[in-house]
Formats: C-alpha cells, sequence, structure tokens
C-alpha cells in the first residue's frame, strides 16, 4: 500500500487502503460480537445464588443480588455478597482470600460483637473487630467449606470487603512474583542477572504481543504457523531480488511484496475465532457451556470418560423402592410413577429372608397405604420398628417435600437421595415439617454428609427429657458403629452372623440395583445440652441400626445409546460412583458399560472390571498399570480415588475427562484433560475448577459435546487446509513467474498486488467461513479419537496441502503460458512497464492474467467443495447415506446443505466477471482486461482440477494411505470393544502422546 502510494499510483494505493480497511472493520465486528457471544456464554457458568423473594426460593446469577435478599448457602458455595447470618448449622467459610488465613472460620449466628474495653456503649463494635473475628458475617467472593446458613445481604459490590480491597488496588501496578529466571535482584542473583532477568521479561512481553504465549493451544500454533510463513515470505522476496539480479526497482518491490502476501493467510485467524464462537454457540444448544477455549480443541481428542453416576448416568430422581427394618420385613413401594408425590403406589410388607418378621408369620402381604388422599401429614398406624426408621429417615435430612396448593402438585428441593427418603417418610405422615412443628423435635447440632467416611448426623431434641442421634450412611460405615440392630422386642446385639445377614439384606437389595443406606440412632449422652462440643467420633458410636432404604435411580433414557456411542467412537466410559459395588454393577450392566454375560474374559480381566476404592486404592502404580486394563467401576469411590484414576489414564497416556459437583472433586477436575462440572447440582468450587459445565447434568451432552469438538476439529482442518493450499497454489505461481520477463528484463506479475488480496481476504475468506459451519460427518462418532499432539497438522493435511496446491498452480500457470505463447508467431512479447499500467503492448499479458485471475478464483471455490470430505468424492460425500436413500447424484444435495458456503462459491464465481469486464475497473485496478477465448482455458483447468482431486482421493481410499482402519464400519459391536480390549486404532491412538494438548 506503501509503495503503491510512493510510486504515485494512487488508484492501486487507494483501492488497497480500502479493501485492507473493508477487512479491519469487518474483521473488528466479527471478533467484537464473538467476544460478546463469549462472555454472555460464559456467564452462564458463573457462580449463581439462591434467595428468598417473596417467600419462594429462587435461583439467580450471583451480581443480581442485592441488599436485603435472604441468601441461603450451602458446602461448595461461593458466597455471593457481605452477609449478616441469621441461621447457620456447623458452617464454616474460607476466607483467606481477605484474611490469609488457610484454616477454615467456623460461623455462629448468634454472636454478638462486643466493643471494646474502655469504649462506650454507642460506639460500632464491629468496625473494632477484625474481619476474621465477625463470626456472624459471612463475606463475599468467600468459600463455604463445610455446613449451610442462611443470612442477609448487607453489601455488595465495591462496598464489600473484597471490593475495597479491590478499590485500594485500584491505580496501582501489579506485581507479578517472577521466577529466578526473570528475577531483577542483583543482591540476590549478581550482576548479570539484570540483563539475564531483562531479557526474558522481554521475551515474555514480546510473546504475549505476538500471541506466542497466549490463547488456546491451536491459537499459539497458528500464530507461530503465521510468522514462520512471515520468515518465508522475507525468503522469497529476497528470491525475487536476486532473480532480477537485486536492481530494487519500484517494480521489483512491489513483485517481491506480493509474493510476500501470496503465501499469508490474511482472513486465517479471524475465520478461527468465528468457528471457534459458532462451536461454543452449537455447544450451548446441546447444554454445553464451554468456560475454557482449549476445552473446544481437547473435547475432539477424549479418549476417556470417567462419569459420576447419580444424576448424570441416571435420571437423579430416587424413589425408596424398599426398606428393611429388622424382625419387621421389607416394605415396598409398587406403582409409583412420579418421585415427589408420596400418594402415588401403595407400599407392602413381604417376609426378609432370615428374618423372624411378623409378615413371615402372617405369610401374606399388606398393604399399609393406599389413600389417594393430599393430606401432607396424616399419620397412619405403623409399626415401632418403621416408626424409628421414618423419624430418623426424615429428621436425619435437608430435603423438603410440601404440596403447593397453588401449583396442585407436589414440590421438592435438595439432594435426590434425601427426597426420595423424605418422600417415603411422608407416605405414612412423618414428614420432617410435621415432626418439627406438631411433634417438637427441634435441631441441636447438626454433622453433614462427607464424602470421606460417607455419612450424616444430626442430634434432635424433643422438649427437655428425649435427645437422640440420628445417623444415615453407607451401609459398611455404618454397620461397623451399631452394636446392636432392631428396636423394642425385635432388638438383638450386634454378632458376627447378624452383621452377615445384614450385608446379605444389603447385597440383595443392590443386586436390583438399589442404592443401598443404613440408618441409625442412639440416645444423646445425659447432661448434653445445646452448644456444647462434640467431636464427631463420639457421636457417631454405640450406634442401633433400625434398618436399610434401597432407593432406585433409574439410568436416563438415552444414556444406553450415549453409551454405546462412545464404545463405537473408540471411547472408554468409566463409573465412579459411592454406590455399593453390586448396585454399581447392576446400573453399569443396564446402561452397557460393562457387559452383561462375561465368560469369554479371562479371569483377570473380568476381575478387573469393578473395584472398590479401597481395593483401588490400596494398589500400587506399579500394580495399577500392571492391569490388562483399567476398572471400568469403581465403587464406593472417594475424591482422592478420582484424582488416583486420572493419574493412571495419564500413564497410559490417554485423554481423559472428568465429571464432578462436589467440592472434593475440584482437584480431579483440574487434573483430568477435561473436567466438566454439573450445572444444576454443581458447586461453585466445582465449577471454577471445571473446563465446560454441562446445563442439564446428563451424560449424554458430554457425548454431544465430544461430537460437537470433533466437528469443530474436522472443520478447523478443512479450512485451514483450505486457505494453505491456496497461498500454495498462488506462491508456486508467483516464484515460477519470475521467469517472465518483460523487455526491461523485469518480471512480469502473474498475478497482480490487488488480485492476490482479492483473492485471499475475499475470495478464500467467505467460503472458509462456510467451510467452519460444516455438519459433523456421518462417520464422526465411528471412528477412533484423533491424536491431540499432531492436532489439525496431520500428514493427511500437509500432503493434501502440497498436492492441490501443486495442482492449482500448475494449472494457472499452464493457462498463464498458453495465452502468451498463443497469441502471434509463438514468440511473446511482454512488453515493458506491464506491471503498472495498461498499453498497446501489454494487452497479451493483462488477457493472461485475467484469465489466472479467473482460473485461480474458480479453483480455490471448487476446492471448498471438494475439501467438505477429505476422502470422499465430492460428488458422493455420503455414500452411506446416498445408498441407505437410494440417491445416485447426491452432489446437489450435499452442497446445498451448508447454504452458506453455496452461496459463498456461487457468489464468488460469478464475481469473477464484473472484476474482468467492468472499464477502467479492469485495467486501472486490478490490471487485467476483458477475455474471449482465454475462458475455455478456465474451463478446462477447472475440469482438469476436479479429475486430479478426485483421483488423489480415490488414491487414499485404495491404498488406505493416512487412514487408519475401523472395525466398527459394519456398525456392530463386539464384547471387546465395551472397553475391556480397545480395538488396535483405539490403543494406536492412545499410544502417540495423545496426552498433550498442543493442537
Amino acid at each position: 500500500m506503501a509503495l503503491a502510494y510512493g510510486v504515485s499510483d494512487y488508484i492501486e494505493g487507494g483501492v488497497i487502503t480500502a479493501v485492507i480497511v473493508g477487512n479491519i472493520v469487518i474483521g473488528f465486528y466479527q471478533e467484537y460480537r464473538a467476544e460478546q457471544k463469549m462472555d454472555a456464554l460464559r456467564s452462564l457458568s458463573s457462580p449463581s445464588a439462591m434467595v428468598i423473594r417473596n417467600g419462594q426460593v429462587d435461583t439467580i446469577p450471583s451480581p443480581e443480588v442485592v441488599p436485603g435478599d435472604i441468601v441461603l448457602i450451602k458446602t461448595g458455595d461461593t458466597v455471593p455478597a457481605d452477609l449478616r447470618l441469621v441461621d447457620g448449622m456447623n458452617l464454616e467459610c474460607d476466607e483467606k482470600i481477605l484474611t490469609g488465613e488457610a484454616i477454615p472460620v467456623a460461623k455462629d449466628a448468634a454472636f454478638d460483637p462486643k466493643p471494646s474495653a474502655g469504649e462506650g456503649p454507642s460506639a460500632n463494635a464491629e468496625t473494632h473487630i477484625g474481619v476474621g473475628d465477625r463470626l456472624n458475617m459471612v463475606y463475599s467472593s468467600s468459600t463455604v467449606t463445610k455446613g449451610r446458613g442462611k443470612g442477609i445481604v448487607v453489601y455488595t459490590g465495591m462496598y464489600t470487603e473484597i471490593g475495597k480491597i479491590a478499590a485500594s488496588m485500584q491505580g496501582k501496578k501489579k506485581h507479578q512474583k517472577g521466577t529466578k529466571n526473570r528475577s531483577m535482584s542483583i543482591k540476590k542473583y549478581g550482576v548479570l542477572q539484570v540483563f539475564r532477568g531483562g531479557f526474558w521479561r522481554s521475551w515474555d512481553a514480546l510473546g504475549r504481543f505476538l500471541g506466542l504465549t497466549t490463547g488456546t493451544p491451536l491459537q499459539r500454533k497458528l500464530s507461530k504457523l503465521a510468522y514462520s510463513l512471515f520468515g518465508l515470505a522475507i525468503i522469497f522476496a529476497i528470491i525475487v531480488f536476486g532473480v532480477n539480479e537485486f536492481r530494487v526497482t519500484n517494480e521489483v518491490a512491489i513483485y517481491a511484496i506480493s509474493t510476500g502476501i501470496a503465501i499469508i493467510p490474511e482472513s486465517l485467524i479471524a475465520v478461527l475465532t468465528i468457528t471457534m464462537v459458532v462451536g461454543m454457540t452449537q455447544m450451548h444448544k446441546r447444554r454445553v457451556v464451554i468456560r475454557q477455549l482449549s476445552a473446544l480443541e481437547a473435547l475432539g481428542g477424549v479418549t476417556n470418560i470417567c462419569s459420576d453416576k447419580t444424576g448424570t448416568l441416571t435420571q437423579g430422581q430416587m424413589v425408596a423402592r424398599k426398606a428393611w427394618i429388622p424382625g419387621v420385613g421389607i416394605y415396598s413401594v409398587n406403582q409409583s410413577d412420579d418421585a415427589s408425590d408420596p400418594s402415588r403406589g401403595y407400599v407392602t410388607l413381604d417376609a426378609a429372608s432370615g428374618d423372624k418378621s411378623e409378615a413371615g408369620e402372617q405369610n401374606e402381604k399388606t398393604q399399609t397405604n393406599q389413600t389417594d388422599s393430599k393430606e401432607e401429614d396424616a399419620i397412619t398406624e405403623v409399626s415401632p420398628g418403621l416408626e424409628s426408621f421414618l423419624l430418623a429417615s426424615s429428621l436425619c435430612n435437608l430435603a423438603t417435600v410440601r404440596y403447593d396448593n397453588t401449583a396442585s402438585k407436589w414440590q421438592t428441593m435438595g439432594d435426590p437421595t434425601e427426597i426420595a427418603l423424605q418422600v417415603f417418610a411422608h407416605r405414612f405422615g412423618y414428614g420432617k415439617k410435621t415432626l418439627e412443628t406438631e411433634f417438637k423435635w427441634k435441631e441441636i447440632a447438626e454433622y453433614p454428609f462427607d464424602s470421606a467416611i460417607k455419612r450424616m448426623s444430626v442430634i434432635y431434641s424433643k422438649g427437655t427429657d428425649e435427645s437422640m442421634i440420628f445417623v444415615k450412611g453407607a451401609v459398611e460405615r455404618i454397620i461397623d458403629l451399631c452394636t446392636s440392630v432392631g428396636i423394642g422386642n425385635n432388638e438383638q446385639k450386634m454378632t458376627p452372623g447378624l452383621k452377615e445377614n445384614i450385608l446379605q439384606q444389603m447385597k440383595v437389595l443392590a443386586d436390583q440395583g438399589l442404592r443401598v443406606l443404613a440408618v441409625a440412632q442412639r440416645p444423646v449422652p445425659a447432661g448434653y445440652h445445646k452448644g456444647d462440643e462434640l467431636a464427631r467420633e463420639d457421636v457417631e458410636v454405640d450406634l442401633n441400626l433400625l434398618g436399610l432404604a434401597g432407593l432406585y435411580d433409574p439410568p436416563r433414557l438415552e444414556t444406553k445409546d450415549a453409551i454405546t456411542e462412545c464404545i463405537t467412537a473408540g471411547i472408554r466410559v468409566h463409573m465412579l460412583t459411592g454406590d455399593h459395588p453390586s448396585t454399581a454393577s447392576a446400573i453399569a450392566k443396564e446402561v452397557g458399560i460393562i457387559p452383561r454375560h462375561t465368560e469369554s474374559l479371562s479371569a483377570q480381566e473380568a476381575a478387573s472390571l469393578v473395584k472398590t476404592a479401597a481395593e483401588f486404592d490400596g494398589m500400587t502404580e506399579d500394580e495399577i498399570d500392571a492391569m490388562p486394563s483399567l476398572p471400568l467401576v469403581i465403587a464406593r469411590c472417594a475424591p482422592n480415588t478420582k484424582t488416583r484414576m486420572i493419574a493412571a489414564l495419564h500413564r497410559r497416556r490417554c485423554f481423559a475427562a472428568m465429571t464432578g459437583d462436589g467440592v472434593n472433586d475440584a482437584p480431579s477436575l483440574k487434573a483430568a484433560d477435561v473436567g466438566i462440572a454439573m450445572g444444576m447440582g454443581g458447586s461453585d468450587v466445582a465449577k471454577s475448577a471445571s473446563d465446560i459445565v454441562l446445563t442439564d447434568d446428563n451424560f449424554a451432552s458430554i457425548v454431544n459435546a465430544v461430537e460437537e469438538g470433533r466437528r469443530m476439529f474436522d472443520n478447523i482442518q478443512k479450512f485451514v487446509l483450505h486457505l494453505l493450499a491456496s497461498n500454495v497454489a498462488e506462491v508456486v505461481l508467483l516464484i515460477v513467474g519470475l521467469a517472465f520477463q518483460d523487455n526491461d528484463r523485469v518480471s512480469v506479475f502473474p498475478l497482480s498486488p490487488l488480485q492476490i488480496l482479492w483473492i485471499n481476504m475475499l475470495t478464500s475468506s467467505f467460503p472458509a467461513f462456510g467451510l467452519g459451519r460444516e455438519k459433523a460427518s456421518a462417520c464422526v462418532m465411528r471412528r477412533p479419537p484423533h491424536n491431540t499432539k499432531k492436532g489439525v497438522f496431520t500428514w493427511e493435511v500437509i500432503v493434501d496441502m502440497v498436492v492441490y496446491g501443486v495442482i492449482m498452480g500448475a494449472l494457472t500457470l499452464l493457462t498463464f503460458v498458453i495465452v502468451i505463447y498463443g497469441v502471434g508467431d509463438g514468440k511473446p512479447d511482454l512488453g515493458s512497464d506491464c506491471n503498472r499500467k495498461d498499453s498497446e503492448s501489454c494487452h497479451v499479458v493483462f488477457r493472461a492474467r485475467a484469465a489466472v485471475f479467473a482460473e485461480l478464483t474458480w479453483l480455490i471455490l471448487i476446492l471448498a467443495w471438494e475439501v467438505k470430505d477429505l476422502r470422499n468424492s465430492m460428488f458422493n460425500l455420503d455414500p452411506l447415506r446416498a445408498e441407505q436413500e437410494g440417491v445416485k447424484f447426491p452432489f446437489f444435495r450435499d452442497v446445498w446443505e451448508n447454504k452458506f458456503l453455496f452461496w459463498a462459491v456461487v457468489i464468488g464465481a460469478v464475481s469473477v466477471f464484473p472484476a474482468v469486464y467492468i472499464p477502467g475497473l479492469n485495467t486501472d485496478v486490478f490490471k487485467h482486461r476483458g477475455i474471449g477465448w482465454e475462458w475455455g482455458l478456465t474451463f478446462g483447468a477447472v475440469i482438469i482440477f476436479i479429475l486430479g482431486a478426485e483421483a488423489w482421493k480415490g488414491v487414499k481410499r485404495r491404498t488406505g494411505w493416512f487412514g487408519e482402519h475401523d472395525p466398527r464400519e459394519n456398525g456392530s459391536i463386539s464384547e471387546s470393544e465395551f472397553g475391556l480390549k480397545p480395538s488396535p486404532s483405539t490403543v494406536r491412538s492412545m499410544t502417540k502422546d495423545s496426552r498433550s494438548t498442543s493442537a
């Protein structure tokens, strides 16, 4: 541009300026819209707050909290504002962001700040108490590590304690502590450290400025590619100068710059950014929110998915199907089709094997609840054993179940497990609200559920005489704390034989796919009062087992198909659950994670299918690595087990995704290559540690995300190939074109600078945008994950780029030669100064340049359709679909499916005619003129290019070059593909350093 102005070519300079400015404006507008859309999508996964407004509990984004709101907080939440507590139960907060103290602070809603000694009663005591000592306050951005509470918002935004710190830092330069290499300390590291530190700091700043150290792995790699191409552009410019004997005239300089322009794909970064934004939008439509752009690239390379069971593989709507009461029998809930409605269905009582129960003596089923009444807390007659079981299940419970008269339906809130127990208690009129209001049970203390010990306890009092400890949790953890079993006449001392019988009852329930919990109680020691400190280990001892609850959480309808799709795609699914091994195995078989029949497997392989966390954690790393395959199911899973599982997968060079929802899942989410948090039931801590968030907590959404990730990866490969192949064609044309010199021994441009800009910025850009919008291919989930270390620059893409580029460059060069030598007596006269202006002697050059421009434009547009699939013919992009539909020539249907690309190609092809024929525009701007018979060469070159591209694809298909055989092409799934014995292609994909996240 500057050179055009320098040589007084104001028309060309003005047009180049307009093209560049237009490209900048469009790029800025697109990037601005993309950034806005990305911010909007990220906000969907931002922290939320549960508030009470107008008596209704509502979940809103944290920034929408206002002073006066009543906010509910629980373990894992990020506090949305400064709150003054009005209620709390075992509430502890991590306030190190404010105080620097690593130990969580125990909160007390009843705390009364006292004035300091010597101060009057009117002094504002709270302002004289340190932030860490205000026990009745919780602060914005702190994290709830334990318990739950309720508070009134007193400060938001910059008025909060964290906001005041932020305000005090405004205007101050952020100091980042560097490593030794970047330190400038002479005293600590010597005089030379000034130069060493200065160099590395300058290198960091340069890397950030050039985009080499910021952005996603793919963006960084493409930035490096751009600068490598810039280096090549300089080399080509030197070649141009060398061919012209380093006589640097204006024309030679322009030719050198034009060659440099030809090698650089100016629109590549813009196309990539917009494609990623489109990918994020598509993800959101499929209920996946992307928090880290790098996750978009990583999803397509996932080889293993480690998933929770409850709420992810299953519906998360538990129903208490069975309740075993010692000495009474098994209560069964029948025909209940609504997890929240206690009036649906009826309950029968059956004898339990090994029990001397009333049901066994009567030898009949007793219907105990058939009422259609919607009276929430109607009391019915129950046995003493069942009564104690219901009392403990209802009070050791944080869920709420109530009938909404306005909506005429039952409404629930809380954990699905606790909702199921609460609904079961409501069936017999033992709702928590009834027990607390009518029977005067009052909560004294709470020991929340701890995933490490897998139980929860509460202490309740009834008046002044009766206080009880109620406990629920994993059966194995509870029965070891019990010294007796049963109530009243059925009470027995716990013995090894009785314990074995209880475990057998648990297995009977677990084998039915039920999640089994134990419920126990014991009286509170005499003399205990509210406020007394009792250690948990002193509370949960000498318990009396009341019974077992069997909860059924049906798998989601789409889970089995999603897992089958994963297996077909070469992805192994692992279930990591807190359930009993029998329960986990039953559900895993139902959804297809493990096969129902394992007779064909070796004993070692069958034994490795299901492990408990205790077994897995008890193994050394060498023992885990020696297993033929990692467990597909880990039961009774603890948070540290998940982290060990990720580490074991990484040692096998697998690329792993991990789901999580709790605070303790944060380490494993961080350790995984793709951390997946639950949007509905996940804590703020888990969301902050994750890369993506599922808005529906559904495993099928993970599979959708993987498919979308693969689609986007394929599309990036397509438009990168399209853009770079076009650049290769231009470089071949221009470098070889140096041989054509005019009468002044100056090289003649086969393409003018503006033609090159037009092709690079307009002709190539819009088809590239269209390729970024391509739908997923039919086989996208029928092939192994791609190698994330190689990224988009696979050998197939590199070779295709060279092949297509050379063919296009050779054809356009041939056209240029034919036009020049085809006029006159075969001795071309290339005139003089034909790079700058039209004259009688330049007609041949201008006609040849027009033919080359039209031909290269059309070839690049046709290439966009050719790379819609790297292996299948452009005329039959989906052979299987065409065969199923009986379509013999599906070309028009296939190209019309991507309407953006279709019109980009059509409009781009038509735009050639005004560029060639409009007077003034053709000769003064593009440096070419109208053509006639040369169109025959252009059409012929297009046909030859199509034949050559189709022949190259045919060679790849026939020889299998650059492709891996997929044993699942016929759609069948063998036993080995349930994740027990990965297919050879999957093994290869997992053993090629696929863990690397570079693109």
